[in-house]
């Protein structure tokens, strides 16, 4: 469904211009990682404590990042969050990868579905259900860009 939304965004007038497409694409992206990464403090739903969860997002074009069984902050640990890997990634890709964005820390599913009585907090499914949309608004940007 994504890609059909993706291609309906940009059909037509990309053609005329194939960065466009790539350009729409890693935008989007992007994009969609940061309301993933978007701290509840910011309006976001990434809960925030040490940093450890936020920390641990990782992009690839091979496989989906697996959740670490033994990956927990340490106490009194700080940790922070460099968007360069990310960019990377996406920018090293071409438009026949699939990216994969996931978070290593052990309890990354439990904050995104909740568990044990602890509410959901979505920040992946929600992000992603953007897609749509971000696709939409990043079409209309590129296409301003490139003057189509």
């Amino acid at each position: 469904m994504a890609s059909l939304s993706f291609a309906a965004a940009v059909a037509g007038w990309a053609e005329k211009v194939p960065e466009a497409i790539e350009a729409v694409r890693n935008e989007s992206a992007k994009e969609v990682v940061r309301d993933m990464q978007t701290l509840r403090s910011e309006g976001g739903r990434m809960r925030f404590d040490t940093g450890f969860l936020w920390s641990s997002l990782m992009a690839s074009t091979s496989s989906m990042p697996s959740i670490n069984a033994s990956a927990r902050p340490a106490d009194g640990g700080s940790y922070s969050f460099d968007f360069g890997q990310v960019e990377a990634v996406i920018a090293g890709s071409s438009l026949d990868d699939t990216l994969y964005f996931g978070y290593t820390a052990s309890y990354a599913a439990y904050r995104e579905y909740g568990a044990n009585g602890q509410p959901a907090d979505g920040f992946v499914r929600l992000a992603a259900m953007n897609w749509p949309d971000i696709v939409n608004r990043n079409a209309k940007k590129v296409k301003q860009a490139f003057g189509l």
